[in-house]
């Protein structure tokens, strides 16, 4: 009998026992989405962003088809870390999947406190999100290196697990802002997050959100994310990669391995389907046996130039 290709893999020191990780924002606190799929096909699942006080976010509407993906402008609605912690955190333990939080803030301090607030309650890793493309001001800490290097030195001074760095694909040099985080203590970068996006009812009249510009997300913005994973991956091969953005199949997984990631993330295709990340793991291993691949990460960074 043939033995199965091992779907194993590292994002830097970090062990993951399979190379999905279900995005921030669409499998909820992580603990409720167990109620609705098998999290054991995830290599480690990341809850909503949380910020320091309870955020209200943005008015309705927020949410909004567009083509083949969607927009939002939910305005990262979160109850503040310590509520977070309170009714999230004594369930982490139960779920069958590394679970990483989400931190979120106006300021490095404040990144800072969700950061250890939510790495005493258990989490195994912090995503500090930089990306975010709705926060009221239109602010986003991922398009400047020293702004982003701030917030992720300020959170490496105060955990000891690990941290990741959400980038965006918004960002007119992203190599640089990754070589910054990196520097300031990240163990890998996210690529990415949401790119701007609007949309207009032409029978209203008013925009598909109240906020005018969002987040567009799902099956357009994979070759985005896959220039960004690309980009990084070619000028600092060293820097782990979490490449996400359009993932719906197997076959798009193995691109973003091919490209430079290391793991990959499933996002807006998990309101499609809550148990997409099944279907595809079971494709990705069909890939591995066809091409008589032992190992997953014998795909990382395997892409043949012209």
């Amino acid at each position: 009998m043939t033995q199965a290709s091992s779907v194993t893999t590292k994002l830097g020191g970090y062990e993951l026992r399979t190379p999905l990780v279900a995005a921030c924002g669409t499998v909820g606190s992580v603990v409720d989405f167990a109620g609705v799929a098998d999290l054991s096909v995830y290599g480690a699942a990341v809850a909503k962003s949380v910020s320091g006080t309870p955020w209200k976010g943005r008015p309705v509407p927020r949410l909004a088809p567009a083509g083949e993906g969607m927009l939002n402008g939910i305005g990262i609605q979160n109850p503040g870390v310590d509520a977070w912690v309170a009714e999230v955190g004594p369930h982490l333990a139960e779920v069958a999947a590394d679970v990483w939080g989400s931190a979120v803030g106006n300021t490095a301090e404040e990144f800072a406190n969700v950061a250890s607030g939510l790495a005493a309650a258990g989490v195994d890793a912090i995503e500090v999100n930089l990306s975010c493309p709705n926060l009221e001001g239109g602010g986003m800490f991922a398009l400047q290196e020293k702004a982003s290097a701030d917030v992720v030195a300020a959170v490496r001074a105060v955990v000891a697990i690990p941290i990741g760095a959400k980038l965006s694909p918004n960002s007119e040099d992203i190599v640089t802002v990754a070589e910054a985080v990196s520097e300031a203590g990240a163990d890998w970068v996210v690529l990415g997050n949401t790119v701007w996006g609007a949309g207009i009812d032409i029978a209203t009249r008013k925009p598909l959100l109240s906020g005018g510009i969002g987040g567009y997300s799902g099956r357009p913005i994979k070759p985005i994310a896959l220039r960004c994973v690309w980009e990084v991956s070619r000028a600092r091969p060293d820097i782990p990669i979490l490449g996400t953005g359009g993932v719906a199949t197997g076959d798009d997984v193995v691109e973003f391995l091919l490209a430079g990631a290391s793991a990959v993330g499933i996002g807006t295709a998990h309101f499609a389907s809550p148990r997409i990340g099944g279907r595809i793991l079971a494709q990705l291993e069909r890939y591995l046996a066809r091409h008589d691949l032992q190992s997953v990460t014998e795909l990382i960074g395997a892409v043949e130039e012209w």
